[in-house]
């Protein structure tokens, strides 16, 4: 069953000591960088598009059904994938400035 916009969170909070973005730009950041939740897939391009702006690692939390259309999302952007158990399901990359 996918997990709400609330669980993901709480689910990263807990995996990663993640707190929210003080700066409003993803929805949460830990030590791994920023994380922006997509609870399903009408808001993938959404949360990848406010990342873009987001300097340093940049994640897409999404439900792991959803990879199939979060990773067309995320080609070229060097924004990875988690799922909601916190499993890298494509690597990010630092974006050049």
């Amino acid at each position: 069953m996918a997990m709400t916009h609330e669980q993901l969170s709480q689910a990263m909070v807990a995996k990663f000591a993640a707190e929210p973005d003080p700066s409003g730009q993803a929805d949460l950041v830990c030590s791994k960088g920023a994380l922006g939740i997509a609870a399903d897939r009408k808001q993938i391009k959404k949360t990848v598009k406010r990342l873009r702006s987001v300097h340093g690692y940049r994640f897409l939390v999404i439900n792991r059904g959803d990879l199939f259309a979060a990773n067309p999302a995320t080609i070229g952007t060097k924004i990875g994938i988690l799922d909601h158990n916190g499993a890298l399901l494509k690597a990010a990359d630092v974006p050049r400035r």
